[in-house]
């Protein structure tokens, strides 16, 4: 850790491709770390303790991610020696060629980690710091719908989709965040390493921030069942997405399709990345998952809609791919698709009285 008296740089770094909500909530917490606390319990603002600064590879200002307009504080050239770098998301297609279009950006991750900065990434960020080669050889997250591709054309990266934060590098200078809000946690770690672990919860206090404990396995959609371009197995993806709660739904593929079983189960795995029983425990838990948030059914019963005649099974299977029991799930997703709906319907039902 830092010392307290030492106001420490943060570059955010910000380029066209970004996504601003995530840049500008860095800024502020950033920028709030020795200050807030005492400005909301006092009134007194404390001493700032961080120096949170937009940079861009020129100063001018560029529209970003969703139209809108940014003016970098700085350029990359006048804020060479940071203490941290962070990245925010990037809003880029997952396997999009990219190549090329980062170059400077790229060029600047890789000096300020040789210069001994901590390099942070936001969601699919830390497809920037697979491109520049830091993250050969360690472990790394990113956005749960980045992962396949990360790990696919990096494959020297040890890709760990369910964690929602993962510290790695030298000195564990690499720290980068999974999808969504839990950007929250990374700034939180950030701050707690440079700052102090009591200026962290200052922070987590003020604005409220609960820890992504569980990760972001629960958030994600199981590995997407893509349309392939094989007719045979495309033909068995249309009719498995319909009766996948079928006894031995592998053996009616086999069948459907003609092929002897082997070259069934080679060529569904070559044109969908998957085993065909991969697949259609997917399909299954991915329904299970949907009826445990919407519907009042039993975890049994849902086990029985979905084709597992083994509750037991059944839950084992989901807590191992899902990341918690179906029982947790439904607390959390169903809870939260209840209050969203009760909200909609005191605005309808206030809308109706006006």
């Amino acid at each position: 850790m830092a010392s307290p008296i030492q106001s420490i740089r943060v570059a955010i770094l910000i380029f066209p491709d970004v996504t601003i909500s995530t840049a500008y909530g860095m800024y502020d917490l950033f920028k709030g770390v020795g200050r807030d606390w005492g400005f909301v319990t006092t009134g007194v603002p404390g001493i700032p303790l961080m120096q949170p600064e937009l940079v861009a590879v020129q100063s001018e200002t560029f529209v970003a991610a969703n139209g809108v307009r940014i003016t970098p504080s700085l350029s990359i050239d006048s804020f060479p020696d940071p203490h941290i770098v962070c990245v925010p998301d990037v809003f880029v297609v997952p396997g999009e060629n990219w190549a090329g279009r980062f170059t400077h950006e790229l060029d600047y991750l890789r000096r300020a980690y040789a210069r001994g900065a901590t390099i942070a990434t936001a969601c699919s960020g830390a497809l920037l710091l697979a491109e520049a080669g830091l993250l050969d050889g360690w472990q790394a997250t990113t956005h749960w719908g980045y992962c396949d591709y990360l790990r696919k054309q990096y494959p020297a990266i040890d890709v760990h989709p369910q964690r929602a934060l993962v510290a790695s590098g030298e000195q564990q200078r690499l720290v980068m965040a999974g999808g969504g809000t839990s950007w929250l946690d990374l700034a939180l770690v950030l701050i707690a390493r440079w700052c102090g672990v009591e200026e962290a919860m200052h922070v987590a206090r003020i604005h409220l921030i609960n820890w992504h404990s569980i990760g972001q396995q629960p958030f994600a959609r199981l590995s997407s069942p893509l349309q392939t371009e094989d007719a045979i197995i495309a033909n068995c993806q249309v009719w498995i997405a319909q009766n996948y709660q079928l006894p031995a739904p592998v053996a009616l593929m086999v069948q459907r399709s003609g092929l002897p079983e082997r070259s069934f189960k080679r060529r569904f795995q070559l044109a969908t990345g998957m085993s065909p029983l991969e697949y259609v425990q997917n399909l299954r838990l991915e329904e299970a998952k949907h009826m445990l948030e919407r519907e009042e059914l039993s975890i049994e019963a849902i086990a029985n809609e979905v084709g597992y005649e083994d509750a037991g099974f059944f839950s084992r299977l989901f807590r191992r791919h899902v990341g918690v029991t179906p029982a947790a799930y439904r607390k959390r997703f169903g809870g939260m698709r209840k209050a969203l709906a009760t909200g909609v319907q005191q605005q309808h039902y206030r809308g109706m009285r006006r």
